[in-house]
């Protein structure tokens, strides 16, 4: 009797989550199809986390040079066309586009989009694939919804903004999210002109009120960006001598004129593949599924950004693997989120690690905090740079519950956060931990003295 499917196990999209999964699925000699429509990797490798990693060291390096005064009088020019080649050279190192990892692994690869005919069979092109089980790991895009003239005014999207290879001399950016705040940064340490439009009253909304504001201060002081906040935009124009922004602000429709614009929108789940056909539910924000995966069809699990969950990379990677260990063991197991970081790449770097304090007020639990300027550190007079700080949160009994901080090299410091937060680690222990005092790090360590000192009065 011939096998009744082509796999045990058809994942849909190969970014983080996706490729996760299937690679532990194959180690445990499972049948894994993988089917990417764009970029085997995903976006995350291909045209997100490496790319911008490569563009944004580049421009912080530049604007640090540009910034000491014994350097202030010095010709310095850059080549921009470089950059996109540098991000290439990097994307493929790090194994961007390359199904022969997967290929490698025992997998077998589907290049194309998939659509469920019925709730076992998908077609792709021309062909049809069954399996078993599905894993939906399909990712988000742009979401642009509710601006006229995006489908024929020229604009850049968070993927090309980053690869220009000429400078305009003005740029808007529609968006203050994490992604439009690291594409202003790049923009404005090359010295383009940077106009940002963000539709609620601070920069990141989704961050802490003292996350947004300092970065607003540092951008509009030392960058030289103009943000404009509160201010909804509804339309994109154009002729032959610029393009205009059309937003609202103070009930006013009002217009900036400028050589670019780029939308950086915020993203919506992919979903367009015929979830109605397999009975899987789902709304505007992902597809609804339990702390273990599952979706409303009992064989169809869905992971990372399509979800109705808060995602990042290491999120998705982290959902992946669980997933795949729990349908190799035959467990349910919640993945373990506690700790995690998320990180906006500006300068200085924002790092929340955690619960952050929006977190708790909207859980209504009972925390305390400290708050430490990067200039009560020696690190600040060292470095001539004081925009920064380390917010630490606790609970009643000095259990370390997150952190956010803003600094340069705000990503390493968050490792030591994450691991008191994981394992239940108290401010006393951070307190007591050496630090090094010349350095950024040392604003944990007085974080947490500071912390132990309010409570004690």
């Amino acid at each position: 009797m011939g096998k009744k499917f082509d796999f045990e196990y058809i994942v849909i999209g190969s970014g983080p989550a996706g490729s996760a999964a299937a690679l532990k699925l194959a180690e445990a000699k499972k049948s894994v199809g993988l089917v990417e429509s764009r970029f085997w990797g995903g976006s995350n490798l291909n045209t997100r986390d490496i790319p911008y990693a490569v563009a944004l060291n580049f421009s912080h390096a530049y604007s640090r040079i540009q910034s000491y005064p014994e350097l202030k009088n010095q010709d310095f020019h850059f080549n921009l066309p470089t950059v996109p080649a540098c991000q290439l050279k990097a994307i493929i190192e790090s194994g961007g586009n390359n199904k022969k990892i997967y290929e490698d692994a025992g997998i077998t690869c589907i290049k194309g989009f998939a659509n469920f005919l019925d709730p076992h069979t998908i077609a792709v092109a021309e062909k049809r694939f069954t399996a078993g089980n599905f894993i939906l790991a399909t990712g988000s895009h742009l979401k642009t919804t509710g601006i006229a003239g995006t489908n024929f005014v020229k604009h850049l999207t968070p993927e090309t903004a980053i690869k220009i290879s000429r400078a305009p001399k003005v740029v808007a950016i529609v968006g203050g999210g994490s992604t439009g705040v690291e594409i202003a940064s790049y923009y404005a340490e090359l010295g383009i002109k940077v106009i940002i439009l963000e539709s609620s009253s601070r920069l990141l909304p989704h961050e802490d009120r003292e996350v947004g504001d300092l970065l607003a201060e540092y951008f509009s002081q030392r960058l030289g960006i103009n943000i404009l906040l509160n201010s909804k935009v509804v339309a994109l124009e154009e002729d032959e001598f610029s393009k205009r922004v059309i937003f609202r602000h103070d009930n006013t429709e009002k217009m900036v004129r400028v050589d670019c614009i780029v939308l950086a929108t915020g993203s919506e789940p992919t979903l367009d593949y015929g979830l109605e056909n397999v009975k899987v539910k789902y709304k505007n924000s992902g597809i609804t599924t339990n702390k273990y995966f599952e979706t409303s069809a009992k064989h169809i699990y869905a992971i990372g950004d399509c979800t109705d969950n808060e995602s990042s990379t290491d999120r998705a990677e982290q959902a992946g693997l669980t997933l795949a260990s729990n349908l190799i063991n035959k467990v349910k197991n919640p993945v373990n989120y506690k700790g995690s970081v998320r990180t906006v790449n500006t300068f200085p770097q924002i790092s929340v690690v955690g619960l952050s304090e929006d977190d708790l007020l909207r859980r209504d639990r009972k925390y305390q905090k400290s708050l430490v300027r990067a200039s009560e550190a020696h690190i600040s007079k060292i470095d001539n740079f004081d925009y920064g700080f380390v917010k630490l949160l606790a609970d009643r009994s000095n259990h370390v519950l997150g952190a956010c901080i803003v600094a340069p090299h705000a990503e390493l410091m968050a490792s030591e956060i994450s691991l008191a937060i994981r394992h239940n680690l108290t401010v006393i222990e951070l307190a007591s931990t050496p630090h090094p005092v010349n350095n950024y790090n040392h604003l944990i360590k007085l974080a947490a003295k500071k912390l132990l000192t309010k409570k004690s009065k």
